[in-house]
């Protein structure tokens, strides 16, 4: 799969020009479809052609559209792109109640953990999170997560910071959550997983109940970038802080097989998951976050 995240923020005309995209712009740039995971159009007069959506199903490229305030608010997946997606669906519908408890309640430490680490990153105390991490019980029945947010918020961002408020910082984080979250179904759909059907989140109207659930052990990564790049030097939120936010899909994670980027990240936790729906191994692979250090630097 490939691992270029590319974002178009000036007016383009994108097709396919054999085995590549072609994106013309003042000269004509053209990329190999397999090196390329992520493609965000963050301007109004951005021109696509057939063949290009087509070519995106068929590499297995996630493509957001973003609305007139220039957050993602669209995703174009591919359909059907695994030759056993039937078989594993099926798996994941027969999967008991019991076992979807305990892997979400893996999940919840796991993001508690790394809400710790990005305290610890700007030196701020975290062991209340720490300690929280120990009450955490099968689904979370004390909902010790939304504790733990709170709490971890109020730490970064002060004590009248609200999630729901109309804000820099809070666009940021949609902006960057929404990100992860359209490279983390990515990875579903290519595995044969149905995003639709989640471990805890179990929403009808959602399309990405389990990238909604795996997304949660990767918030830290965005929370410290915002923190460190827009809540503390009080910066903008332009189209530089937008393409540092697509970016950190290369930030470093610590993997069990690993130090990778977070986008191949995806692909090991996926593969769990898929491991775990046809054996009921209860261990994820889960991402342990170490800062904000790139794999490598990309164009």
């Amino acid at each position: 799969m490939g691992w270029r995240s590319l974002m178009i923020s000036r007016p383009a005309r994108l097709r396919r020009e054999h085995f590549s995209l072609a994106i013309e712009q003042d000269e004509t740039v053209t990329i190999p479809f397999e090196d390329i995971a992520v493609i965000v159009l963050n301007h109004r007069q951005i021109i696509l052609t057939h063949p290009l959506l087509s070519a995106c199903a068929e590499y297995g490229i996630a493509l957001f559209s973003t609305d007139d305030k220039e957050l993602p608010n669209g995703l174009f997946l591919p359909f059907n792109s695994f030759c056993r997606s039937t078989k594993i669906i099926r798996l994941q519908i027969a999967a008991s109640k019991p076992l979807l408890k305990r892997i979400h309640s893996n999940i919840v430490k796991q993001k508690i953990r790394n809400q710790a680490s990005t305290l610890r990153l700007i030196g701020k105390s975290n062991s209340y999170l720490l300690n929280l991490i120990n009450r955490v019980r099968s689904g979370d029945a004390n909902h010790i997560e939304s504790q733990a947010a709170g709490w971890y918020f109020a730490e970064l961002f002060g004590r009248i910071f609200s999630r729901q408020e109309d804000n820099i910082i809070n666009a940021a984080l949609n902006y960057g959550y929404a990100i992860f979250r359209g490279a983390i179904s990515r990875g579903l759909v290519a595995h044969g997983l149905n995003p639709q059907l989640g471990f805890f989140h179990n929403n009808e109207q959602n399309a990405f109940n389990l990238a909604d659930d795996l997304i949660e052990v990767f918030r830290a990564i965005i929370d410290l970038y915002v923190y460190l790049r827009l809540f503390s030097r009080n910066g903008g939120f332009g189209k530089n802080e937008k393409l540092a936010l697509v970016s950190l899909l290369n930030t470093d994670v610590l993997m069990p097989q690993g130090k990778m980027s977070a986008l191949n990240a995806i692909d090991y936790m996926v593969e769990s998951v898929v491991r775990f729906y046809s054996s009921k191994n209860v261990r994820l692979d889960l991402p342990t976050h170490i800062g904000l250090e790139s794999h490598f630097m990309e164009s």
